[in-house]
């Protein structure tokens, strides 16, 4: 039986008193054996004696393992709630207002579709695109009339303002369904959709023209209206077919006007609002508005010197 040498120090002493323990028990039996040799349970059977020791084997001690602490469970983070429109406060138009407005005959027929599925009074049936183009006012050949109308005076202080976007406007086919359908992008003109710069909340009043359509100074006449978008026309007809049209886009119109802008167009549009130059007609909803001008349906370039810029 071998011991390893790593472990002599720690087993001598067992071997020694193993030894010891069984030489003093053996004497005994033989001593026992000779008192009473008759005796079979006091005798040791014959043959050599067989001595059993503990097996040593020439290894290391198994450490014992430390215990695996227990994982705690990981929280879970808090899911982090994503910006919703909510979060930003919005800009929202005016409720309420201190402003009159008065109600002028309409030439008739009425206009011959509903207002807000009718692609010449409703601009955001037509939609428009962006362009690149330069915003500044342009000098275009050809003739001008003698009293169109002038842009600077949708500003309280007349002036003129710096340009911030450009745009095109899709044309309306009314050969398209019953209520005619959105065209093609129009390409006569550079731009036909113009975006001024205002301040968030301004109050905004129309393109002003020398031009009467009936007694009183009224000068533009409210073809639609909604919350957020405008359509004059500068004659009596319920049309932008006879002459100016303007469309402005952005604006917070007036709730006492929307209100009888509605009232009016319910009632048949045998009367329509009606607007004298300089006069208020909403609010600006950001920071810019846009603006179309029409001649006899066409869309012009709202940034031409000769018509819509004189003298700037």
């Amino acid at each position: 039986m071998k011991i390893s040498s790593g472990h002599q120090s720690k087993f001598l002493p067992l071997f020694v008193f193993a030894f010891v323990g069984i030489a003093i028990l053996y004497s005994a039996q033989l001593a026992l054996a000779v008192d009473n040799p008759s005796s079979p349970q006091q005798s040791i059977p014959g043959g050599p004696a067989v001595i059993y020791l503990p097996a040593v084997y020439d290894t290391e001690p198994t450490a014992t393992p430390e215990p695996t602490a227990t994982p705690q469970p990981t929280a879970t983070p808090e899911p982090t709630a994503e910006p919703t429109p909510t979060d930003i406060p919005a800009l929202t138009c005016p409720t309420s207002s201190e402003r009159q407005y008065t109600l002028i005959p309409v030439l008739p027929p009425p206009a011959d579709h509903p207002d807000e599925l009718h692609g010449d009074l409703n601009l955001a049936l037509r939609s428009y695109v962006p362009v690149s183009a330069a915003l500044t006012i342009v000098d275009i050949d050809g003739p001008s009339d003698g009293d169109p109308p002038f842009f600077p005076a949708m500003f309280g202080d007349a002036r003129t303002p710096a340009f911030t976007s450009a745009h095109r406007v899709y044309d309306w086919n009314w050969a398209c369904g019953e209520r005619g359908c959105r065209g093609d992008n129009l390409t006569a003109r550079e731009v036909t959709l113009l975006g001024m710069r205002t301040g968030e909340g301004e109050a905004i009043s129309f393109p002003s023209r020398g031009a009467q359509i009936y007694g009183g100074g009224f000068t533009a006449l409210v073809l639609y209206a909604s919350e957020e978008r405008i359509t004059l026309g500068y004659t009596r007809d319920d049309s932008v077919a006879p002459g100016y049209a303007v469309h402005l886009e952005g604006v917070c119109v007036d709730p006492n006007l929307l209100a009888l802008y509605r009232q009016a167009n319910q009632a048949g549009r045998g009367n329509l609002p009606a607007l004298r130059n300089g006069e208020i007609l909403g609010t600006v909803k950001v920071n810019e508005v846009l603006g179309a001008i029409r001649d006899r349906g066409d869309f012009m370039d709202p940034r031409a010197r000769k018509d819509w810029w004189r003298g700037r």
